[in-house]
């Protein structure tokens, strides 16, 4: 008595076939690149809607970003601090940067987002479980280091500038340029600064590095953490550049325990494989 094999075409045998995962849709390589320009699209339109919003609501803006210089002019009754401009196109300058780097750090979130959509495929589950939460710190520590350059560092260089020039009993003629670019430098700078934890994390999760390594050469972190903190404060004050490496010890020290507890799951992975 003769059985026919299905065919492939047959509905019951494809029924019984598992779903192939969304994530694991073939693309040839003209799809990847309209992906990719989809994505840029997208990215570029969260940064113009940002950069529009910044641009509506300048003055505003403008008064959040004033906040360091007004909270340092509180302290010093007497202190006349008045930002002005040196050039005609030194005020169009100060406007284009604001709405430039502000719709940068609005639209980031967004960006990453898209990015990330457009990577998630080529992961695996176990990358994904890895690189997500990467994500979500990486933004976080660079919220934290823009706060904390803004809130602390910026008022701090302030201050210590202040009472330099009074010392040598000097006019304050501040530029309004001069001001957002110390601002942007300090903001921006910190919160890049910020994501150095996630770097070495990611090079012990690679294999590249150990927390053997870490610990041997902490002396060594701490003279690189100082020199990283002279050339983002942009004054000489040993204390301002104090308070910045503080925190930066504390994530190089917590960047180790992470990095800790990885190479324990991966050697508890190992013991079980075996």
């Amino acid at each position: 008595m003769s059985q026919t094999n299905p065919s492939p075409e047959d509905p019951q045998l494809t029924d019984d076939l598992p779903p192939a995962p969304e994530r694991e849709k073939p693309m040839g390589f003209w799809d990847h690149l309209e992906e990719l320009r989809g994505v840029i699209v997208k990215s570029v339109i969260a940064f113009i809607v940002a950069a529009v919003l910044i641009g509506a609501f300048i003055k505003e803006f403008n008064d959040v970003l004033l906040w360091p210089l007004q909270t340092v002019q509180k302290d010093y009754p007497g202190l006349v601090i008045e930002l002005g401009t040196q050039k005609v196109m030194e005020v169009f300058s100060m406007i284009i940067q604001m709405c430039v780097l502000g719709g940068l750090v609005i639209a980031a979130p967004a960006i990453l987002f898209f990015i990330g959509q457009f990577v998630a495929p080529a992961l695996t589950e176990k990358e994904m479980r890895a690189v997500l939460p990467m994500c979500v710190s990486a933004l976080i520590l660079f919220l934290l280091g823009a706060a904390f350059g803004f809130f602390l560092l910026m008022p701090k260089t302030i201050q210590v500038a202040v009472e330099l020039n009074q010392t040598f009993n000097l006019a304050l003629r501040w530029t309004a340029g001069d001001y957002y670019s110390t601002l942007s430098w300090l903001v921006l700078g910190v919160g890049a600064a910020f994501e150095f934890p996630l770097i070495i994390v990611l090079l012990v999760w690679l294999g590249i590095m150990s927390t053997a390594f870490l610990r041997k050469y902490r002396r060594h972190a701490v003279v690189a953490i100082f020199v990283m903190a002279a050339i983002i404060t942009p004054t000489p004050d040993p204390v301002t550049q104090t308070i910045f490496a503080i925190p930066l010890y504390a994530l190089f020290e917590i960047s180790i325990l992470a990095s800790s507890r990885i190479e324990k799951k991966r050697q508890g992975a190992a013991r079980f494989g075996n």
